[in-house]
């Protein structure tokens, strides 16, 4: 199944759209990210994986690649790692969809909370002008993401307060 979960990224000094599209497939198992990630952002594979079994949610066996996209745009930091997980979660059917008006970002740690990250200003302000208009960030940078004005700003302190 295939989930496209929206997300933010920095390009330059703005922000800019990004979708990470998760696909699980049978076959041997395996976690690939493609679509120019950096060395922070292909490492997110373990984080997530370790973020999730701390939280007791179950992880798939199962052959996952992370798309994001766009693919031309070289994506950079740990802000990826709840969009992606929320996306893996969703394609395996362990959480609905998220609603298309929605977008996430945050750093996960292996124990399941969320840290906070750099350039969400750019990036709440390009989700408000994307029609976003719900956004779920890492609580330190909730107040920082508000700046922003015009769109919902939902700081997150960890996974279990996310999926509840």
């Amino acid at each position: 199944m295939i989930c496209s979960v929206k997300t933010l990224g920095i390009s330059g000094i703005k922000g800019s759209i990004v979708a990470a599209e998760c696909f699980i497939s049978n076959g041997l198992p395996g976690f690939d990210i493609v679509g120019l990630p950096d060395a922070a952002v292909k490492e997110a594979r373990d984080r997530v994986r370790a973020a999730a079994k701390s939280s007791g949610l179950k992880f798939p066996v199962s052959r996952i690649t992370v798309n994001l996209a766009p693919a031309g745009q070289k994506k950079a930091g740990t802000v990826y790692d709840l969009p992606i997980l929320v996306g893996i979660l969703a394609a395996n059917g362990d959480l609905p969809a998220p609603p298309p008006e929605a977008a996430f970002l945050g750093e996960l740690s292996l124990t399941g909370a969320l840290r906070g990250v750099t350039g969400v200003l750019p990036m709440a302000m390009a989700a408000r002008e994307a029609g976003i208009r719900r956004l779920y960030v890492p609580a330190q940078n909730a107040v920082e993401a508000a700046f922003a004005g015009g769109i919902e700003i939902i700081g997150v302190e960890d996974l279990g307060q996310l999926l509840s």
